[in-house]
């Protein structure tokens, strides 16, 4: 028969241990009576007497023997476990999963290289894309997003740097094509993301070069970087962080139009002050500003914020 009610086993369990119902009411915090009652109770349940009554209180009997055997190991099972799941919330350890939009993955790879270095017990997992990953049902610790601040009630938003895009070609393209000008931009080849038609970079190519060919189309940000190294055409990328140096690409100057879009760090209420999500915030802070970005305060600052709210730090 299974047994319904593990508040009258701790109960019982106590009164076996301390050997009265005083003493064990004591020990749990409730009255006298509700420790008699749970005792009486299970017993019934089990049909078997787990103790007999004396003056000087209760003996386990034969089965109430068992029944503390039983108790104690589970007693002490949910200590031990009760003490790993305050390691792990005290201690830089574990599973930690990062999302952002593609557009940062160069500048993350450099962060997450060196807080891996710091941290060698933490199993990180990037996620980039398009698709908004949803951290109440702990698909990601932390995410970094684009665009307006999000709004989900239960999630810390902080303003972090400013994420500026800015027009490139590649050795090669120029080679073929000659260099782009503000003039010329109509007679040349474009990569561009599929998604991005309302994006304001992508508004201002069909203004300023409605002539001009559109050549490759992407569905993802790293896509349009790598077909822009290959010289298939001109494409927006990431000014700041800045593309890969490796790749000799060369900056294509667009007079008077800056192209920047706000990112935010996204955390959720129930995990944002745990040991392991604020020192990868801190470490993104830190990395953030030895490039010159304004996240919005000091890199090791605890923002003081709750669910749904900015923080300013």
């Amino acid at each position: 028969m299974p047994i319904d009610d593990w508040d009258e086993i701790r109960t019982a369990y106590q009164v076996a241990r301390l050997g009265t119902v005083s003493a064990a009411a004591e020990a749990l915090g409730v009255h006298h009576a509700t420790v008699i009652r749970h005792v009486d109770a299970l017993e019934a349940q089990l049909g078997a007497r787990l103790f007999q009554r004396h003056a000087r209180g209760y003996t386990p009997t034969e089965a109430g023997r068992d029944l503390l055997t039983v108790a104690r190991a589970t007693d002490e099972n949910f200590s031990q476990l009760a003490n790993r799941i305050r390691g792990l919330a005290e201690t830089v350890s574990g599973e930690l999963v990062v999302t952002s939009v593609p557009g940062l993955a160069p500048f993350l790879s450099r962060v997450f290289a060196a807080y891996l270095a710091e941290h060698p017990q933490v199993d990180l997992r990037y996620r980039s894309g398009a698709r908004v990953f949803r951290l109440e049902f702990g698909e990601a610790h932390v995410a970094i997003r684009a665009g307006t601040a999000p709004q989900e009630p239960d999630n810390v938003v902080q303003p972090f740097m400013d994420l500026q895009f800015g027009l490139f070609a590649a050795p090669a393209y120029v080679k073929a094509h000659g260099q782009p000008t503000a003039e010329t931009l109509s007679q040349h080849r474009f990569v561009v993301q599929e998604e991005d038609n309302r994006a304001p970079f992508a508004q201002w190519v069909a203004q300023i070069a409605p002539g001009a060919r559109q050549v490759l189309h992407t569905t993802d940000a790293n896509d349009t970087a790598e077909a822009v190294k290959a010289g298939a055409g001109l494409g927006f990328l990431a000014l700041r962080p800045a593309p890969d140096p490796g790749a000799g690409l060369i900056h294509v100057p667009t007079p008077g139009h800056e192209f920047v879009a706000q990112t935010w760090l996204v955390t959720h209420v129930d995990l944002h002050r745990t040991v392991k999500v604020q020192s990868f915030l801190r470490a993104l802070k830190a990395a953030a500003a030895e490039m010159g970005a304004d996240v919005g305060g000091e890199p090791g600052a605890e923002p003081e914020a709750g669910p749904g709210t900015e923080a300013a730090s």
